[in-house]
């Protein structure tokens, strides 16, 4: 057998997909972008830029990613832009907050997509929820929040955005904790400095995130967790209360489990607009997936103590789905308390 016979005969040996062939050359010399809902600084933000670094050598053509920022009402701003506006051509990324899917069934106005027709991609965590307050606010455990004389001074967002704004009242409704939201910061990096500056006194964060943005002021207690929203408590939260154990009805348990447990399977959640065509979108999510599990960006995680707690885009999917199918009365009662 001679030499060009061996060589044709490896050559038809070799897996071709036609569509990783397109993907690359459309993907070559090209820049991709994350869009992100919120402000520089803050946990959406911090990891979608860690997302960025990683995430190119997994794409054919290996584009170029940068991360831009799209803060506006909660980040309802860019999720209206990626279904609206943004080029389906699989150039574009969405991250904002994911609770607007659960706001969408409760007919939050200035909603102007439908969740269901976006493309999901994954999410890098899911991210619980807790309540933090400065030390000098005073409000350094649960004890001394349901004790406060007067309304206690959170930061929110906008109407809708599912941290912190909607986990803040749904406690306050649930468990009765004096609060006065204080809504219309930019993103976590803003609360943070208004908290600092002694404007607010605490509010609400994924524990990861503010573990990763703000771990110097927890370190030197001078701020404080003082409640989890979660099923199980965080390994690191061990003697921090769960919200759960303060609700005295089984309509608060209700809102607790379904207001607050259930959009943080959601929340990071990173998706592409509608009508991406779909080999464009099964490279990026594949993509994702690897970059998730790349070990340079694992270890950059660890050290930038960010959890990693991969949402494949087939959950995302059902997750939001079954939004759609919540009981009524429920739907009605979360309406009043996030909207009136």
């Amino acid at each position: 057998m001679n030499t060009l016979v061996i060589f044709l005969i490896l050559l038809l040996s070799i897996p071709f997909s036609p569509i990783q062939g397109l993907a690359a050359s459309f993907f070559e010399g090209k820049t991709l972008r994350i869009v992100v809902g919120y402000s520089p600084g803050g946990g959406y933000d911090t990891y979608a830029r860690l997302i960025a670094r990683h995430m190119r050598k997994y794409i054919p053509g290996k584009p170029s990613i940068i991360v831009e920022n799209m803060p506006g009402a909660g980040s309802l701003v860019c999720a209206n832009y990626i279904y609206k506006v943004a080029k389906p051509d699989g150039l574009t990324i969405g991250n904002f907050n994911g609770g607007l899917f659960m706001n969408q069934v409760l007919e939050q106005p200035g909603i102007e997509f439908d969740a269901r027709k976006f493309l999901f991609v994954g999410a890098p965590s899911k991210d619980g929820s807790v309540y933090a307050f400065s030390r000098k606010s005073g409000i350094t455990s649960m004890e001394k929040w349901l004790s406060a004389k007067t309304p206690v001074k959170m930061g929110g967002l906008a109407a809708g955005s599912h941290v912190p704004d909607n986990v803040i009242r749904i406690l306050r409704a649930a468990i009765g904790v004096p609060v006065q939201l204080v809504s219309g910061y930019k993103g976590t990096a803003d609360i943070r400095l208004a908290i600092e500056q002694g404007e607010i006194a605490g509010s609400s964060w994924g524990w990861s995130s503010l573990r990763a943005t703000w771990h110097k002021a927890l370190e030197s207690g001078d701020v404080v967790v003082v409640l989890q929203a979660v099923p199980k408590p965080y390994s690191d939260l061990s003697s921090v209360p769960l919200a759960i154990n303060y609700a005295k009805t089984d309509e608060a348990r209700k809102l607790i489990e379904i207001g607050i447990y259930k959009p943080d399977t959601f929340q990071r959640a990173y998706v592409l607009p509608p009508n991406t065509p779909k080999d464009r979108a099964q490279i990026i999510i594949k993509a994702f997936s690897a970059t998730l599990q790349d070990r340079e960006l694992l270890a950059e995680a660890e050290k930038a103590r960010l959890d990693i707690n991969y949402v494949s885009a087939e959950e995302l999917k059902e997750a939001v789905n079954a939004l759609f199918n919540l009981e009524k009365p429920l739907l009605a009662k979360l309406r009043e308390i996030l909207y009136k």
